[in-house]
């Protein structure tokens, strides 16, 4: 099994204006379907999901996200100590 190749690999450099639209879902902004123009979304982890034609984003959020460390828990009730997720 091969692995992916890189943009060096293929001889690209990296150009983001040239890749083009790219829409993501942004929290705390209001978000128009690229499909059909409504604000209405159903929130999950990784994707938001268009209510009337199914469009589904990635999240913005989700990509600025390390999945590199394990995640932790604020509760209100505890001040300094955080808990771990399994």
């Amino acid at each position: 099994m091969t692995g992916i190749p890189t943009l060096s690999d293929l001889k690209m450099k990296h150009d983001p204006m040239g890749r083009g639209y790219h829409a993501v879902y942004r929290e705390q902004e209001v978000n128009h379907c690229p499909g059909c123009g409504r604000t209405h979304w159903i929130i999950g982890r990784m994707s938001a999901e268009c209510a009337f034609c199914s469009t589904a984003l990635p999240l913005a959020e989700a990509s600025m996200h390390s999945h590199s460390g394990p995640a932790i828990i604020h509760h209100r009730n505890r001040m300094n100590t955080p808990a771990w997720a399994a």
